[in-house]
């Protein structure tokens, strides 16, 4: 039996084969979790801010109809549309890699539900200061792991994996 649903959403220019959270996925199976990983790229090809709604609403579109637990996890702009979704129907918990914490254009900020969260993100982060995630963390009680590493985390995929697996085992 499912411990769960896992909602793995990927970032811009990436896809649901990207290398993180193809390795989350995984990690989750092993768990004994359902994992999806749902495709916005044709949400993102526009590159219209506006479709942000829309990325949210089909994250959303994956949460268990019959009320079983989920969780949701992603990368980058992955990680903003959990945050934000999570107000919309509450997860078990939040898993977020390299969080902006506003998207240009866009009237919200990143924002997210009082649940057990972890973000994992990088030093040297062009695009997202590390302090602004610092004070985002701080603010929620979050878990945070800052690592050597740019806004990918390429470097850290196998560690980003290992610690999504212990925090998935403790929720």
């Amino acid at each position: 039996m499912s411990r769960g649903r896992v909602i793995l959403s990927h970032g811009l220019e990436s896809g649901p084969q990207a290398t993180k959270v193809a390795a989350m996925a995984e990690v989750a199976r092993a768990l004994g979790w359902d994992e999806v990983r749902p495709d916005y790229r044709d949400l993102d090809a526009s590159q219209d801010v506006r479709r942000i709604d829309d990325r949210v609403a089909r994250m959303l579109a994956q949460v268990p109809a019959d009320g079983s637990p989920f969780v949701l996890a992603g990368s980058s702009m992955g990680a903003f549309i959990s945050g934000l979704g999570s107000l919309a129907r509450a997860p078990r918990g939040l898993f977020l890699l390299a969080p902006p914490l506003r998207i240009p254009g866009y009237p919200r900020a990143l924002d997210a539900a009082p649940v057990p969260t972890a973000i994992v993100h990088g030093w040297d982060d062009e695009l997202i200061p590390a302090a602004d995630v610092i004070a985002f963390a701080h603010a929620r009680r979050a878990a945070l792991h800052l690592v050597d590493d740019s806004h990918r985390l390429t470097a850290h995929v196998d560690t980003i994996a290992r610690w999504f697996g212990d925090w998935l085992a403790r929720l």
